[in-house]
C-alpha cells in the first residue's frame, strides 16, 4: 500500500529506490565470478539487503522498477578489470551524497533512520572484510611501480639531453628497463623466500608485471616521436608518469581506503625531482665529457 508523503520526499525516495535495486543486481552479478566462498557470501548478503531497502521504498512510491542495465554492466566490467573490491567500494563512494537525503526523509519516513544506519555502517563493515588476492600484493605492485618510475624516469631524462635522439633513448631505456624488471622481480622473490613466505613467486610476479608495464608506458613516447623530437618526448613521458601515479594512487585510495592527495604529491614529487636532477646530470655529462652522439 502506497503511503502519503510530500512531493520532495517522493522524488528523493524514487531515486533511492532505483539505486537500491540497481546495486542489488550489481552485487549479485559480481558475486557470481568473485573468488572465495566468504566473498560471495558477503556480496550476496549485501545484494539481499539492498533488495530489502528497495521493497521498503516501493511502499512509498508504489512503482515497480527495473535495474539500470548500463550501470550494472559498468560495474561488472570494472570488477573484472580492477577487482571486485575496487568496483563495489567505488560504487558505495559514489553514493556518499545520498546520506544527506535521509535528512529530508527522516520526518516523513519512519524507516529512513534504520536504512541510513545500515548504509553508513553495516555495509561499510561488510565491505571492509572482503578479501581479494590482488589487494594482498598491492605492496609488491607499489614496490615495482615506484622503483620503475624513479629509476626509469631519471634514466630517460638523463639520456634525453645526453643522446638527443629518441631512437637511441628508447633503445637504452628498453635495455635498462627489461634488465631492471628481472632484477627487481628476482630481488622480491629472494626477499619473500628469506622471510619464509610461501607466496614468493606470486609476490615477485606482481612486482615484475607492475615494473614492466611502467617501463613500456614510459618508453612509448620516445618510440612515437621522430628522432629529433626528444624534448616533446620528454614532456610527454613526464605527463605519462603523472598519469600513472594518479591512476594507481586513485586505485589504492578507493580499494584500500587510503588518502589520495598526500600519496599522489609524495610519489609525483619524488619522480619529478629525480627526473630534473638526472636531466641536469645529462647536460653536465655531455658538456664536460665532450661526448657527441
Amino acid at each position: 500500500m502506497k503511503k502519503t508523503i510530500s512531493k520532495e520526499a517522493f522524488e528523493v525516495i524514487k531515486k533511492m529506490q532505483q539505486n537500491e535495486l540497481t546495486e542489488s543486481f550489481i552485487y549479485t552479478a559480481i558475486a557470481k565470478f568473485a573468488k572465495g566462498d566468504e566473498n560471495k557470501k558477503i556480496l550476496n548478503r549485501l545484494a539481499d539487503e539492498e533488495l530489502v531497502h528497495y521493497e521498503i521504498w516501493k511502499k512509498y512510491t508504489g512503482i515497480e522498477m527495473k535495474p539500470e542495465k548500463l550501470k550494472v554492466f559498468k560495474y561488472k566490467m570494472l570488477a573484472r578489470i580492477f577487482g571486485f573490491t575496487f568496483a563495489v567500494k567505488l560504487m558505495e563512494n559514489g553514493e556518499e551524497g545520498a546520506q544527506d537525503k535521509y535528512e529530508i526523509l527522516s520526518k516523513e519516513v519512519e524507516e529512513a533512520e534504520k536504512i541510513k544506519t545500515e548504509e553508513a555502517e553495516h555495509e561499510q563493515t561488510l565491505l571492509s572484510i572482503l578479501d581479494e588476492e590482488r589487494l594482498q600484493y598491492v605492496g609488491s605492485m607499489v614496490l615495482g611501480l615506484n622503483d620503475a618510475l624513479v629509476e626509469l624516469t631519471g634514466s630517460l631524462a638523463g639520456f634525453t639531453f645526453a643522446m638527443q635522439n629518441t631512437n637511441l633513448i628508447a633503445l637504452s631505456g628498453l635495455i635498462i628497463g627489461i634488465s631492471a624488471t628481472f632484477s627487481m622481480a628476482s630481488s622480491e622473490f629472494l626477499s619473500a623466500k628469506s622471510e619464509g613466505r610461501s607466496d614468493a613467486m606470486k609476490s615477485c610476479t606482481y612486482t615484475g608485471i607492475a615494473y614492466l608495464i611502467t617501463v613500456v608506458l614510459l618508453i612509448a613516447p620516445y618510440m612515437i616521436f621522430p628522432s629529433s623530437q626528444y624534448l616533446p618526448a620528454l614532456v610527454c613521458m613526464i605527463v605519462v608518469v603523472l598519469l600513472i601515479i594518479a591512476g594507481f594512487t586513485y586505485y589504492t585510495s578507493v580499494a584500500q581506503d587510503q588518502p589520495f592527495k598526500s600519496r599522489f604529491i609524495e610519489m609525483a614529487g619524488i619522480s619529478i625531482t629525480v627526473a630534473v636532477i638526472s636531466f641536469v646530470v645529462g647536460i653536465l655529462a655531455k658538456h664536460f665529457l665532450g661526448v657527441d652522439i
